[in-house]
């Protein structure tokens, strides 16, 4: 009681003490986040704020839904999510500009484009057209799915609206007549000229020295080829979490003892319990169930989906026989042999020639059943008359994507294709050749190979690090921690410590891969937070993997890209100008055999080069250097041109004009082909020019 009322008596110091220790706490933490209030969007697009409330809901969808059935992490569906966003917003502005709207009709035709729409039976009317009477009743009578509904209407009127602005863009790179007849000048104008031919290669590499003033001024020369985002370089040591050799020995006895019955104690009955050993019990998947850390496996295995080291010994062993204990991978092993099956799998070659109407993408004709099946009899008889040519003929004839590799399947197990495929090819023996009618078509099937498989029973014990050695690793990593923080010296204290720096890891911010470890976006997101400076270092501990001791070795502000990134791309051209200088100094002379000789080359000839077809023996395409020849007069001798291979002079012998068409009607078409691809040009230009602030890594 003394207690309480000492307790009430002091009750105004006590809150007064934990009132400064909260003003202290949020004190230090508006020092440590500098005064700065966390934004409630997670990014601006031409100053249309994003709300991050809305952005985390589509992120949630969509890591819920996947990619292409692939399951997607947070920050690839953040990743998706903003770059779809951007699209919108910017795509979107555009449409407001252009004054583009749609009406109900434009998002009808975009809804009955998608077959979960437009071929859904519950849309059709009797004769199998899409009834939009019956569209728009489904959803006046469940309210839920139109609510739900909402946001594919959105979609559809975006997608509606950029239809109209990619014909608006189309329509307005027209192709004339004019155009056509140039674009025929440019392919069947020829000129024959000779020229003498310097090529960089001639020069060593070691004769140039380009340095990193030179690289630095070639991308401040062409800043928008060089554009950087803001990236970190983080070096770091792993200390993996991985069995000791004791581990390893002892789960290898563990294992052993499997071997031998052994009888253990039953805390819940008491009593010992006698346990068989592998060879002698009679359940084997019960075995497996109560001693394995992976299931039992019933099916048939061919000796190439055996583990490779261990393949020869396992097929070879006889039924009931034991193998191991061995490794495979982080498991050691107990293999039974439980049968053998011969035959288990088959590989066959086909040719597919399908009809309109199957469900074959990309036939290579258009043809019916009964050509189909004319022209699959004629490949027939060809291939039984000669074995040796069924690769070509595949390559040749067939609509499956398999003819590239001239029809090969690989290795099958029943089951896996089509039955009157797979009746075929497992009925049959090695080098049987026939023909089967398929939903997809008929195919001459050649059956190349066959292999047995036996059925394993495995125990399989994971080796895994103790308790000791997690300790003494957790030890280590902690010491390597503290040591590297006291001298700074990070690669000093790898070295002493016998441990390797792994390659310098280079992030940005929206990233989460991390070397050799995988996914690490704490790693990451600890590198760009603000109160992380250069040279500051962090212990991680990362589930299955280890402690990974991290360092900031560089940051890398946005805006132009660094001399070492732009070095491999750029360095090359540079050496190529410095040689084409060298070589230009000695390319004087009055005639093209007097240069030649002074560069102890010949004068070679090009007979029939345009400018669409600028490609110059054994050397390769020179555009400039057949423009120089089209520009320079008559048995003139150019000045140097620096082309893609070396240096060239010119002289122009003869220039063959094409003769008149009556209509350009075909060059045209290639003119528009090209201009259809330009709306896709459209996105990437408004993002250069866009004002894009993201705020995402506030919030992932």
């Amino acid at each position: 009681m003394a207690v309480l009322q000492t307790i009430r008596k002091r009750s105004g110091l006590l809150l007064l003490a934990i009132g400064f220790a909260l003003l202290a706490f949020v004190v230090q933490d508006l020092f440590t986040k500098g005064f700065k209030s966390q934004s409630k969007d997670v990014g601006s697009i031409n100053g249309k704020d994003i709300s991050f409330d809305q952005f985390r809901i589509k992120v949630a969808n969509a890591e819920k839904s996947g990619q292409n059935g692939q399951p997607m992490t947070q920050i690839q569906a953040a990743n998706q999510m903003w770059d779809q966003e951007v699209a919108v917003a910017l795509i979107s502005e555009q449409f407001e500009k252009a004054g583009i709207r749609t009406s109900e009709n434009n998002i009808i035709e975009i809804f009955k484009k998608d077959p979960n729409i437009g071929q859904n039976p519950a849309f059709l009317n009797q004769l199998g057209k899409f009834d939009l009477a019956k569209f728009k009743e489904y959803f006046k009578n469940n309210p839920e799915q139109a609510k739900a509904f909402e946001d594919r209407q959105t979609d559809a009127e975006i997608n509606a609206k950029y239809q109209v602005y990619s014909s608006m863009i189309k329509a307005g790179l027209y192709a004339t007549n004019a155009d056509g007849k140039f674009k025929y000048k440019l392919e069947a104008d020829k000129i024959n000229f000779d020229y003498v031919s310097v090529l960089y290669s001639t020069i060593k590499d070691s004769d140039v020295k380009v340095t990193d003033a030179d690289i630095l001024d070639y991308i401040k020369k062409n800043e928008k080829k060089f554009k950087a985002e803001e990236t970190r370089e983080i070096e770091y040591v792993l200390i993996e979490d991985k069995p000791s050799a004791s581990d390893e020995t002892e789960m290898k006895s563990k294992i052993n003892s499997l071997l031998s019955g052994s009888v253990v104690y039953n805390k819940e009955t008491g009593v010992n319990d006698t346990i068989p050993s592998f060879k002698t019990a009679n359940n084997i998947a019960e075995f497996i169930a109560e001693n394995s850390d992976k299931a039992y496996d019933s099916t048939y295995i061919a000796k190439q989906d055996l583990p490779a080291e261990h393949a020869d010994k396992l097929f070879a062993l006889p039924d009931g026989e034991i193998y191991g204990p061995y490794i495979n991978g982080k498991y050691y092993c107990l293999s039974k042999v439980m049968g053998r099956k011969a035959g288990a799998k088959t590989k066959a070659s086909h040719i597919l020639i399908s009809w309109e109407g199957t469900k074959v993408p990309n036939k290579k004709e258009k043809r019916t059943k009964e050509q189909a099946k004319a022209k699959a009899d004629i490949l027939l008889a060809q291939a039984l008359a000669s074995p040796g040519s069924f690769m070509m003929l595949a390559l040749t004839n067939s609509d499956d994507s398999s003819a590239q590799q001239g029809g090969d399947l690989g290795y099958f197990a029943p089951g896996q294709m089509v039955k009157p495929f797979n009746d075929f090819a497992f009925n049959n023996p090695v080098g049987k050749i026939g023909l089967v009618e398929t939903e997809f078509g008929y195919h001459i099937i050649n059956i190349t190979d066959k292999q047995d498989a036996i059925r394993l029973a495995t125990v399989a014990q994971k080796i895994e690090p103790s308790e000791t050695t997690t300790n003494e690793l957790y030890t280590k990593a902690t010491k390597f921690e503290m040591d590297a923080n006291n001298n700074k010296d990070f690669a000093a204290v790898a070295k002493a410590a016998k441990l390797t720096i792994n390659p310098v890891v280079k992030a940005k911010a929206m990233e989460e891969a991390f070397g050799t470890t995988g996914n690490q976006r704490q790693i990451i997101k600890w590198a760009f937070t603000s109160n992380t400076n250069v040279g500051d270092l962090k212990r991680f501990e990362v589930v299955n993997v280890g402690n990974v001791i991290a360092r900031l070795k560089k940051i890398n502000e946005k805006g132009l890209m660094t001399v070492e990134d732009a070095k491999p791309s750029v360095e090359g051209i540079i050496k190529n100008k410095k040689k084409a200088a060298k070589i230009i100094a000695k390319m004087k002379g009055a005639s093209l055999e007097v240069i030649a000789k002074a560069n102890a080359t010949t004068v070679q000839n090009a007979p029939a080069a345009s400018v669409e077809n600028s490609v110059l023996a054994n050397v390769g395409a020179e555009p400039k250097v057949v423009g120089a020849a089209f520009g320079t007069p008559a048995n003139k001798v150019s000045a140097p041109v620096e082309g893609n291979s070396g240096v060239y002079v010119v002289k122009a012998k003869a220039v063959t004009k094409a003769a008149k068409l009556p209509k350009y009607d075909d060059y045209i078409s290639k003119i528009k082909s090209a201009n259809a691809q330009a709306a896709g040009r459209v996105f990437p230009a408004l993002k250069n020019d866009a004002k894009i602030d993201d705020n995402r890594l506030e919030f992932y």
